[in-house]
């Protein structure tokens, strides 16, 4: 553990990362110890079967019990585990289709993909999903396409409502994601800095509708790695005016924010990792992802983890007990269902018949 101010309460845990491989090793287990370490993100490559899945995320809580396993895990595309019995779950695509043939089956299809997609990944030890995806399909976003539920920004709304009440069936949270909407730019943010021209109007009475919506619902958020230039030069997630005065002030929401990959090309316009976990927790991030950099022993998180310690201890950012009673609150509520027992619960069973 690194030499820490003893004035400071380390109340404040908000670093997500990953590790390489599928089970923990030395420097994963040290990691985790971090104080700043709050979640971790675990992606295919981590993922051999259910058995060894659920040893990992055993290890890690051993390793660290209050750490937050997350996973994107949204169904279509984006879908980290998907064999040894996980249910191949639809893109969110599907489920708008569904809605123009017969609304109220499409949200309880809905409610069914969210119990499945959260009971699923609970019964192997995964705390969260970041899903669902609350971005507009506009028809020419290649990077969200079929991961949004449909064009119109009340049916989204719907649909995720019904699938969020899926995974609180399943005792899972969520996370609306990507505020205040990434569904309008053609770019991609993993590998561009996508620019969105419109009014701040125009984006509040569209694509961020469903965030207003659901204010009451919604577990977290996260932001998008785009420029909003009529509202800000900075991307959404770097943005004080977008997190703190819109989607809190404005549109009251209450719950965890989340930064998006800090490691993704949109995000490189507020510096190296170090100075852009600053900048998103000073913006009014919760926590904040670094993800994929693990692989050759992991030194980017290693430097993320030392460099928010000297920023913090230099003043440059402060820890907040409001964001660590946040990250703590998304931490499921219940015990979860051994997978046996799913399999033999007649809820789920039903489920797994209203997927469409």
């Amino acid at each position: 553990m690194p030499d820490t101010n003893p004035a400071e309460s380390w109340v404040h845990a908000p670093v997500v990362l990953d590790i390489a491989g599928t089970v923990l090793d030395a420097d994963d287990r040290r990691r985790l110890q971090h104080p700043l370490t709050g979640g971790l993100i675990l992606f295919a490559r981590n993922w051999v079967n259910r058995a060894q899945l659920t040893e990992l995320t055993a290890d890690i809580k051993a390793a660290r019990p209050d750490v937050l396993i997350c996973v994107d895990h949204e169904g279509g595309r984006v879908q980290r585990f998907r064999t040894d019995g996980f249910t191949h779950l639809p893109p969110m695509r599907a489920l708008g289709d569904l809605w123009m043939r017969d609304a109220l089956t499409a949200t309880d299809a809905a409610s069914a993909a969210g119990y499945v997609l959260g009971a699923e990944l609970r019964a192997c030890g995964v705390d969260l999903s970041f899903t669902p995806v609350l971005d507009l399909d506009h028809g020419g976003s290649s990077v969200i396409g079929d991961r949004a539920f449909h064009r119109d920004a009340r049916v989204s709304t719907m649909l995720a409502k019904s699938l969020m009440h899926g995974l609180l069936l399943a005792g899972m949270a969520n996370c609306g994601k990507h505020f205040p909407g990434h569904g309008f730019v053609k770019a991609d943010s993993h590998v561009d800095v996508p620019v969105d021209k419109r009014s701040l109007k125009a984006i509040l009475n569209d694509d961020a509708k469903p965030y207003e919506w659901l204010s009451t619902s919604l577990s977290s958020v996260m932001p998008a790695h785009v420029i909003y230039p009529r509202v800000d030069p900075q991307p959404a997630g770097f943005s004080a005016r977008w997190l703190k005065d819109i989607l809190r002030q404005q549109l009251g929401f209450t719950g965890a924010i989340f930064s998006d990959d800090l490691s993704m090309e949109g995000a490189k316009v507020a510096g190296a990792p170090v100075d852009a976990a600053v900048a998103a927790l000073n913006a009014g991030c919760d926590m904040v992802l670094l993800c994929n950099q693990s692989l050759n022993r992991g030194r980017p998180i290693d430097e993320l983890l030392d460099g928010l310690v000297a920023a913090q201890n230099q003043g440059h950012w402060q820890a907040d007990p409001d964001s660590e009673s946040r990250r703590v609150h998304l931490l499921p509520q219940t015990a979860p269902v051994t997978w046996d027992d799913l399999m033999h619960q007649a809820g789920y069973q039903r489920a797994l018949e209203r997927l469409p």
